[in-house]
C-alpha cells in the first residue's frame, strides 16, 4: 500500500498504523490466509501419497514443486486464487468459494499429466483446511511478532527495576499518601505480572489445536473409501506433524476453546500493560518521572510547552480496542449451529485485527517506556513533605513494646492534619519506653522506610 493508498485506507490498521502493523502482514492478510490453505493442502496430498492403501504416488521432483506453491507463494497466486473464486480462470467456472479456489489453484498448476489432481482435498470439508490454516498463522504471528514485542517490554522494566531498585518514592492508596517504596519495586511489579502473563500465553499457543474429521468429525468419506486404514491416527500424526496439538472429537468445526484460551491469554497480559500505562501516566502527571522532548514534535496546538504521554495514552486505547474485540473472538469462536454455520468464517477474519491492535499498544508502551526518566529530587521532595507516612511504622514499633493505644496516639496527631517530624519527636520524647528504642523511632525518615523494597526486585518472575 503506497502512502497515498493509506490516506485513504477505511480502517487506521492498514492507514494511519500501516507502518506499525505491517509485520503481521505475513499472517493476517488474506494472501497470508491464501498461502497457509495451500501449505495444508499440498502437505495432506503428499500424506496421501504416503499411504499404501492409495494407489497416488508422487516423487522427489513432484513434491518439491508442490511444497514451491506456497514456499514461493507470490502477490500474481493469490491475485490467480482471487480470480478463480470471483470470476473463474481457463476451464475453471467461478468457485463463489474460497477454499475450492484454492483447490482449484493447485490443480492448475499441476502438469496436465498429473494424477494428483483428482487427490487434492479428497475427502475434506473446508473447515479442515481452514482450522489448520488459521492455526498456523496465529501461532507463527505470535512466535514471530506479537511475543518478541512483550518480551522486549518486559524486559526493559526489569531493566528499570534494577536501575532504580533504591529510589525512594511515595506510594499512594486511594491516590492518599501512603507506605512509601521504591520506583524499581514497582517497575519489578510489572515485569513480574507481563513476565507470567507472557507465560500463559506461550502456554496457550503451544496448545493450539486442530482437526482433519471431515464434514462431521467422524471421518466418514474416508472410511467409505478406504475403511482398512486407520483415519484417525492418519489425522493425528498429520496434525502434530504441523507442529500443532491433535483434536479428535470435534463437529465439522473444532470447537476453538483453544483459541478461546489464547485470546484469554492475550487480555491478561493487556491488562497487565493497562495498568502500567495508567500508573505511568500518574507519575508523569505528578513529575515523578520526565519525559525526553522530541524535536520537531507538538504537543499542544497551543501549548508551546506541552510534552505529553501520548504514547502511554495511545497505548492504552488500542489494547481496550483489542480487549474489547478479543472478548467478542473468545465468546464467539467457541459457538456453532449444530455441526457447522458460516458466521464465524467473517469473525475468523478479524482475529489480525485484534491482533493488530496488540501490537500497536506494545509498540507504544514501549516508546512510552523509553523516554521516561525518574525525577529523583521530585520524589525526595514529596517524601520530605509527607512526614505522616512514618505514622505505621510507629504505632507498629509501640506495639511491639506492648502499648495497645498506639494506633490512636499516632492518629491523633496525624489524621487530618499537617504533621511535622518535630510533632512527632514531640511525641517520642513523651513514650515510657527505653532509651534504644526511642532512638530507633527517631531514626525512622519518610525516604528510608521502604522496607525491602529493593530487594523484592531480584524476585521478578521470569
Amino acid at each position: 500500500m503506497t502512502e497515498t493508498d493509506a490516506l485513504y485506507a477505511v480502517s487506521p490498521l492498514d492507514g494511519r498504523y500501516g507502518g506499525r502493523t505491517a509485520p503481521l502482514s505475513p499472517y493476517a492478510s488474506e494472501a497470508a490466509l491464501m498461502r497457509a490453505r495451500v501449505r495444508v493442502e499440498v502437505e495432506y496430498l503428499t500424506a496421501l501419497a504416503d499411504l499404501e492403501a492409495t494407489p497416488l504416488a508422487l516423487d522427489f521432483e513432484e513434491r518439491t514443486r508442490l511444497r514451491g506453491l506456497y514456499e514461493s507463494f507470490a502477490e500474481e497466486d493469490a491475485q490467480l486464487i482471487k480470480k478463480l473464486e470471483t470470476e473463474g480462470h481457463a476451464d475453471f467456472e467461478a468457485t463463489n468459494h474460497d477454499v475450492k479456489a484454492v483447490e482449484y489453484f493447485i490443480r492448475h498448476r499441476l502438469p496436465d499429466d498429473s494424477d494428483a489432481s483428482a487427490w487434492i482435498h479428497f475427502g475434506l470439508t473446508s473447515e479442515d483446511v481452514n482450522n489448520l490454516a488459521h492455526r498456523l498463522l496465529i501461532r507463527d504471528a505470535v512466535d514471530e511478532v506479537l511475543l518478541p514485542e512483550l518480551y522486549d517490554v518486559r524486559d526493559t522494566l526489569a531493566e528499570m527495576a534494577r536501575d532504580h531498585r533504591d529510589l525512594p518514592m511515595l506510594a499512594r492508596t486511594h491516590g492518599q499518601p501512603a507506605t512509601p517504596t521504591t520506583f524499581g519495586k514497582e517497575m519489578a511489579v510489572y515485569a513480574s505480572r507481563l513476565g507470567r502473563a507472557t507465560g500463559r500465553v506461550r502456554r496457550a499457543t503451544d496448545d493450539l489445536r486442530g482437526k482433519l474429521g471431515g464434514a462431521s468429525g467422524t471421518y466418514a468419506a474416508h472410511v467409505a473409501a478406504y475403511p482398512d486404514v486407520d483415519w484417525p491416527t492418519f489425522a493425528r500424526d498429520f496434525v502434530t506433524g504441523l507442529g500443532l496439538e491433535f483434536e479428535g472429537l470435534t463437529t465439522q468445526v473444532n470447537p476453538c476453546d483453544d483459541l478461546a484460551a489464547l485470546f484469554d491469554a492475550f487480555r491478561g497480559a493487556n491488562d497487565v500493560l493497562l495498568d502500567l500505562d495508567l500508573d505511568m501516566w500518574l507519575y508523569v502527571s505528578d513529575r515523578y518521572l520526565g519525559q525526553e522532548a522530541v524535536d520537531g514534535e507538538t504537543g499542544s496546538s497551543t501549548m508551546p510547552h506541552k510534552v505529553n504521554p501520548i504514547d502511554f495514552e495511545n497505548s492504552e486505547g488500542n489494547l481496550s480496542k483489542a480487549n474489547s474485540d478479543l472478548a467478542f473472538l473468545a465468546e464467539y469462536v467457541t459457538t456453532s449451529r449444530l455441526q457447522r454455520d458460516l458466521s464465524d468464517s467473517t469473525v475468523k477474519r478479524n482475529i489480525g485485527s485484534a491482533l493488530a491492535h496488540c501490537l500497536i499498544g506494545y509498540g507504544k508502551t514501549a516508546a512510552g517506556l523509553s523516554k521516561v526518566v525518574p525525577n529523583e529530587q521530585v520524589m525526595r521532595d514529596d517524601l520530605e513533605d509527607t512526614p505522616e507516612i512514618i505514622g505505621e511504622a510507629v504505632q507498629t514499633i509501640l506495639r511491639r513494646e506492648g502499648q495497645a493505644d498506639a494506633y490512636e496516639r499516632v492518629k491523633a496527631i496525624t489524621r487530618g492534619k499537617d504533621v511535622t517530624l518535630a510533632d512527632f519527636r514531640e511525641l517520642f520524647d513523651d513514650l515510657e519506653v527505653d532509651e534504644d528504642v526511642r532512638e530507633d523511632l527517631r531514626a525512622l525518615t519518610p525516604t528510608g522506610y521502604t522496607g525491602v523494597a529493593g530487594e523484592l526486585v531480584d524476585d521478578i518472575t521470569e
